[in-house]
């Protein structure tokens, strides 16, 4: 898939192992993966957005640095404009905080109005549901290169299963934008300040990327705290429809409402195209290894997360050790996948959050469009290999198969042709995503056992 406790004021949202906690303005901060250097009278951060029960993730994006390979809307950055971003919510709340990201940033990142709204149609709001968000008190903040925000609490009354439209009003020029590029969501941009405006008027320009916003907690003491889905471009929803909410993790988070209610979990979408467990690439986010604390663990009410990655591993092993490839890694092997899904478990466990896996799917017939070794000998070897270690090893928590569930009946070593999106700048079928009936379909084989069991 190489396409892809109550807290004080203000809290930033813990990071990587290590990162030290700053306060500026009132607003406390947080390094991400460019680092703040440690100031006098610094201390190891607390586990601010994790540590109270009452709060739940209801969405979740990991973020990305900006490149022009991938999104050059994000590489132009942005200057005097806003960005309205919709997201798709996983549980209801009374209360919301929404994070806002310079994780990848080179420079300090102005942050004027923000606001969250219902949406009614495209950057349309419902009259009446916008409201202004807060940091340490101030309508702004400015948030040092490397690092993250977190608002102050917000009331307001959240929907499960409703669309959100996050809206930054960015001042000053911001640079390349920390970004989430395959959102398998429309976004939309406007010149000037319209963070608070309900009409969608001067959001005259769109784009298919999550900017600056990468999490919004709601406040739900009912809820069965957070599940994550941590992937690749599978768990991202690649080749689902845009708009449409289509991807594994929404539909997981349907189901637990169907049958659960107001104590189903929250479930966040923390999966990147083309990301790997190894190796990060300048493409497709660090990797799985650098980034589960930030976008796993640190999650408020984490109690499981679901990991399906290891397919671009083995894919990239057969490209170009250069540009979104590099390190392409030629000579992976499932040894070394296994050694990093240990780690990730350890690092789940040692959090007192369980960790369940999926199995990686068919994906025979997809070189002719990915190349490397997607859908080679070499790369269906490998995938057994892992896939043989996920079951047998009683290593996780607990295992989904997903290339069962996604498999073609008369020909396993190919996804079902009913599940098989369709590539539309191949013209042809994919053979390496499913469609949006692949992922209900995926969504449909967790056990929900694991969410509802003491």
């Amino acid at each position: 898939m190489w396409r892809k406790g109550q807290m004080s004021s203000g809290s930033m949202r813990r990071g990587a192992v290590g990162r030290l906690a700053v306060t500026l303005g009132g607003v406390a901060l947080l390094g991400g993966t460019g680092g703040l250097l440690p100031m006098a009278g610094s201390s190891p951060a607390s586990p601010a957005r994790h540590g109270h029960p009452s709060w739940v993730a209801t969405w979740a994006a990991s973020p990305m640095p900006a490149t022009p390979l991938e999104s050059k809307t994000a590489y132009a950055g942005f200057g005097n404009q806003t960005v309205r971003n919709i997201v798709y919510t996983s549980a209801g709340g009374d209360a919301i905080r929404v994070q806002v990201s310079n994780t990848f940033g080179t420079a300090p990142l102005a942050v004027g109005t923000v606001s969250v709204g219902a949406v009614l149609d495209g950057a349309a709001l419902v009259p009446g549901t916008s409201r202004a968000v807060t940091f340490g008190g101030h309508s702004s903040v400015t948030i040092p290169a490397g690092a993250q925000v977190l608002s102050d609490p917000v009331r307001m009354r959240v929907l499960p299963l409703e669309e959100l439209a996050i809206s930054l009003y960015l001042p000053e020029p911001t640079g390349p934008a920390t970004n989430h590029s395959d959102a398998q969501q429309t976004s939309y941009i406007a010149a000037g300040d319209h963070a608070g405006d309900t009409a969608a008027t001067a959001f005259t320009t769109t784009a298919g990327s999550w900017f600056f916003a990468d999490g919004l907690d709601v406040r739900n003491p009912e809820a069965g705290g957070t599940v994550v889905a941590f992937g690749d471009s599978i768990t991202d929803g690649y080749q689902s429809q845009v708009d449409a909410n289509a991807r594994w993790p929404n539909y997981l988070a349907r189901r637990l409402r169907a049958v659960l209610g107001n104590r189903a979990p929250a479930v966040v979408d923390e999966g990147i195209s083309g990301n790997r467990v190894l190796n990060g690439s300048a493409c497709f986010g660090v990797s799985a290894l650098s980034r589960f604390e930030r976008d796993a663990l640190s999650q408020p009410g984490v109690t499981a997360v679901i990991l399906l990655e290891g397919i671009n591993d083995i894919g990239f092993s057969g490209e170009p050790d250069s540009g979104c490839y590099a390190p392409s890694n030629p000579t992976v092997s499932a040894a070394q996948i296994e050694a990093g899904y240990r780690k990730l478990i350890t690092m789940a466990h040692a959090r007192g959050v369980k960790i369940f896996a999926g199995t990686l799917t068919p994906f025979l017939g997809s070189h002719a469009i990915y190349g490397g070794n997607f859908g080679t000998p070499y790369g269906e070897a490998l995938r057994e290999a892992v896939n043989t270690w996920i079951r047998t090893s009683h290593a996780f928590d607990g295992v989904v198969d997903f290339a069962h569930v996604t498999r073609n009946p008369y020909d396993p070593l190919y996804l079902n042709p009913a599940y098989n999106s369709f590539n539309p700048a191949s013209n042809s079928y994919d053979n390496l995503h499913p469609g949006d009936l692949g992922y209900e379909a995926m969504a449909g084989a967790v056990p929900l056992r694991w969410f509802t069991g003491p």
